[in-house]
């Protein structure tokens, strides 16, 4: 097969113009892509964005593709079909990331209801903020005696 491609939109037309002799679907690891031969020429075709060759991982895309662009009979080449059957790192880390997240929100979420409720409930002592810094500034004070009589 040669390396040249051709977009969706060349196909497009040249199945137009009757000048598509053959379109051939050839198994790749992890799916399928699909040369067309017109005149004495053939060209994969080729993802939109990468202008790379297209794949298609189901063959049921590729028919429902092929039959949309007007071409209903085909060859299939399966000799070096072989099913892609790891998921995609990527996509298995932002899946784990998602989960993450839910995870953490629903904690958050938790928290906030529960705080809400103690503020909420009568029997809730509440501290003043001149009380807490007092408190702190103490606390502040016996640490940094101790850390010096630990220095000598």
């Amino acid at each position: 097969m040669t390396a040249e491609t051709i977009d969706h939109s060349t196909l497009s037309r040249l199945v137009e113009a009757g000048a598509v002799d053959a379109a051939h679907v050839v198994g790749k690891t992890g799916g399928w892509s699909l040369v067309i031969r017109y005149g004495k020429s053939e060209h994969a075709l080729a993802a939109q964005r990468s202008r790379q060759v297209r794949l298609f991982k189901r063959m049921d895309t590729l028919v429902s593709y092929l039959k949309d662009v007007g071409i209903s009979q085909f060859d299939v080449d399966a000799a070096d079909y072989a099913p892609e059957t790891a998921s995609r790192p990527d996509r298995a880390a932002a899946l784990r990331r998602t989960h993450e997240a839910a995870e953490y929100d629903k904690w958050f979420r938790e928290q906030v209801e529960e705080a809400i409720r103690e503020a909420d409930d009568p029997n809730t002592v509440w501290i003043p903020h001149e009380v807490v810094e007092e408190e702190m500034a103490r606390e502040r004070a016996e640490l940094l005696a101790r850390l010096k009589s630990e220095t000598k």
